[in-house]
């Protein structure tokens, strides 16, 4: 176990504390602090505190209501500043703060202000007005483009030209696009396009950076040679969000190089669809002439077989093929005509014949002996009936009118019986 130490080398929190203070207030009495503001709070007793920080740390920070009222800027969040002040700790936090007395906005800020500044003097110069702005060409046949020729901007935009198959001409004037000398050579390289007389279309062009990166493209110089300029010109100038005074000077701005390869490339690829669909309806057109004259040629071939002496030889031999059919049909028909009344004048002739009449008539006959007996006494007799006969032999068919004692014959089936007629009321059993 370790031993416990002197007690004369023990220091209090306070004691420690002080001794860093003595420590950071000395070594930085004064010091100047580049960073981005952040947690920004105001107080009702007119202190201002906020953090500097950057990348990788951060230092509390405080002006005191004398020094902010002196300055000539309000702090924001995310404002890049320059901070002048000394390093001073707080006991009762233990910790360490910087004392700001006096701040300056970092270059971002100045470049902002010149950015508007030169923005309103061009402006009120009318170098901005739509009325000045030239028509973009539809189908440019050569373009310059004024940017680096090692940048990602150019690859990009020549690689959108060529896969939406843009037939055109493309010059690279190279130029520095960031630094102090960018400006100068981005106006020569205007004036020697210029100067050329070949170009159907100017552009100017760089990838997105920092406000410092794009200064070149608001340099007044280089707005004016863009406004003066008699070719039509595109400033593709950084990212969607970047403007550049080019921007406004140009005759169109696209938001970035690809925008501006996408833009150029848009009116060929318009007169290709156009293209192709003339090309369609031309055939289209194409094979419906040819059709209607094959039709035409078909018509005209039969008018002439219809009238070669071959076709009529064949027509008249198919005429008169038709003619004998027809004729042969008449015959026929007349034959078979013939032959019906043949065959119905035989049936009346049969129906008059006297073997047919006999043989009707025994038929006949034949028919009334069967009804005749069915009616006859004997077929009555037959079906287990029996009449009675007086004296003279005449059928008695009811009792009244018989005498009694009369003689009278009861006529069975197989034979008669003789009887005599009693009176009404005797029984005969």
């Amino acid at each position: 176990m370790q031993e416990k130490p002197p007690s004369d080398q023990i220091l209090s929190v306070t004691l420690l504390t002080d001794h860093i203070k003595l420590l950071l207030e000395g070594q930085f009495e004064s010091v100047w602090v580049r960073g981005e503001v952040s947690n920004l709070r105001r107080q009702s007793s007119g202190h201002v505190y906020f953090s500097i920080k950057d990348a990788g740390a951060q230092i509390s920070s405080v002006i005191f209501r004398g020094s902010a009222s002196k300055m000539e800027f309000p702090l924001k969040d995310g404002q890049q500043i320059l901070a002048f002040g000394r390093i001073s700790v707080y006991p009762p936090r233990g910790g360490y703060q910087l004392i700001v007395s006096h701040i300056l906005e970092d270059g971002v800020g100045r470049l902002q202000r010149e950015f508007e500044r030169l923005k309103q003097l061009l402006a009120d110069e009318g170098l901005f007005d739509s009325e000045r702005k030239k028509p973009i060409p539809a189908l440019p046949k050569t373009i310059g483009i004024v940017t680096s020729p090692t940048g990602a901007a150019l690859r990009d935009f020549v690689s959108i030209l060529q896969r939406r198959n843009w037939s055109g001409r493309l010059v690279v004037l190279p130029a520095r696009v960031q630094g102090v000398e960018a400006a100068g050579e981005i106006v020569q390289q205007i004036k020697t396009a210029e100067g050329l007389g070949i170009f159907d279309l100017l552009v100017l062009s760089r990838g997105g950076g920092s406000l410092e990166d794009l200064w070149p493209f608001n340099e007044e110089v280089v707005v004016r040679a863009v406004a003066s300029c008699h070719l039509p010109v595109i400033s593709a100038v950084g990212h969607e969000i970047d403007f550049v005074l080019t921007d406004f000077a140009a005759d169109k701005r696209a938001e970035t190089p690809s925008a501006a390869a996408e833009l150029i490339s848009s009116g060929f690829l318009a007169m290709n669809q156009k293209s192709d669909q003339l090309e369609n309806r031309l055939f289209q057109v194409a094979d419906l002439a040819v059709e209607r004259y094959r039709n035409r040629l078909d018509r005209l071939l039969g008018s002439l077989r219809e009238l070669s002496p071959r076709n009529r030889i064949e027509q008249s031999m198919l005429r008169l093929d038709d003619l004998q059919n027809r004729l042969n049909a008449v015959v026929q028909a007349n034959v078979q005509s013939t032959k019906n009344r043949c065959h119905l004048v035989e049936q009346r002739f049969n129906s008059f014949a006297p073997e047919k009449l006999l043989t009707e008539q025994q038929n006949y006959l034949q028919q009334l002996e069967k009804r005749l007996n069915s009616v006859s006494p004997k077929s009555v007799l037959n079906r287990g009936f029996a009449f009675v006969q007086n004296s003279k032999g005449t059928l008695l068919s009811k009792r009244k009118g018989i005498k009694t004692g009369a003689s009278l014959t009861i006529v069975f089936r197989d034979g008669e019986l003789p009887v005599q007629s009693i009176p009404e009321q005797q029984e005969l059993f």
